[in-house]
């Protein structure tokens, strides 16, 4: 049972573990960093805590959750001018973690669906979901090193906007997705259905500033195919795709 302090509230430091399901040791801990005090010390040496360290410690934890470290949690809360502006910054991370963890979900569901297919997703879709322009320029960095040794492009080191290169990937995937089933299903590649399939994608990457005309987009088809990076990178998703994307093309 919690004690009552000089007609106030006070908690172990037992009683406080329980209360916020961390360790005596991890409380120990924090005091010897200076980021959790106890508002009182007995003489017998015991720590008390009062309510203004339980919200503190509740702070800790919201930090602790975001994977921060205990140094830079101890900076923050130094930082925050009241604990108003703390659970507000605190909200705006975990807002941020739930949208980065909701796109990494879909791409989870995405792989799922594949595998249960016996199918392999397009090796720039198994990335979907990044928010940072550090992750997109690691999951392109396969496909640069090729162009830049095979044909000796040479890349501007111009920003990646990360929204508009999301827009682009789940595009790509519906797409590449949507000619693959045509394929599977013996549609033709001249089928009006297919040709309005092709003219929607055109149509999308035109509006999202990647100029594409059906003349550069017969010429990109046969590169596709020529190349065996992208080659087999289209084969693996569905055999003969690489060669119907090219007869798509060609009945524009």
């Amino acid at each position: 049972m919690y004690g009552v302090k000089g007609g106030y509230m006070k908690y172990s430091v037992k009683e406080l573990a329980n209360l916020a399901h961390v360790t005596v040791k991890t409380l120990h801990h924090y005091h010897k960093l200076g980021l959790l005090m106890p508002s009182e010390i007995s003489e017998a040496g015991y720590r008390y805590y009062g309510i203004e360290e339980l919200k503190r410690l509740q702070e800790i934890l919201f930090y602790k959750e975001l994977d921060i470290p205990l140094a830079e949690i101890k900076g923050l809360m130094e930082d925050a001018s009241n604990r108003m502006q703390t659970l507000e910054k605190q909200k705006e991370l975990f807002l941020q973690k739930l949208d980065r963890y909701a796109k990494l979900l879909k791409t989870l569901n995405l792989s799922l669906d594949y595998s249960r297919k016996g199918e392999n997703m397009d090796k720039h879709l198994l990335f979907k979901g990044f928010n940072t322009e550090e992750e997109w320029q690691t999951a392109l960095e396969e496909q640069k090193n090729h162009l830049q040794k095979e044909y000796q492009v040479e890349f501007d080191t111009q920003t990646i906007e990360v929204e508009k290169m999301n827009q682009l990937a789940i595009e790509a995937k519906n797409y590449l997705n949507t000619m693959a089933a045509s394929l599977r299903n013996g549609v033709k590649y001249n089928d009006p259905i297919v040709q309005k399939q092709v003219q929607n994608h055109l149509d999308f990457l035109n509006k999202h500033g990647h100029a594409l005309s059906k003349e550069d987009y017969i010429q990109q088809t046969k590169f596709f195919l020529q190349d065996d990076f992208h080659r087999n990178m289209l084969e693996s998703q569905q055999i003969g795709l690489a060669y119907y994307l090219v007869a798509v093309a060609k009945n524009l």
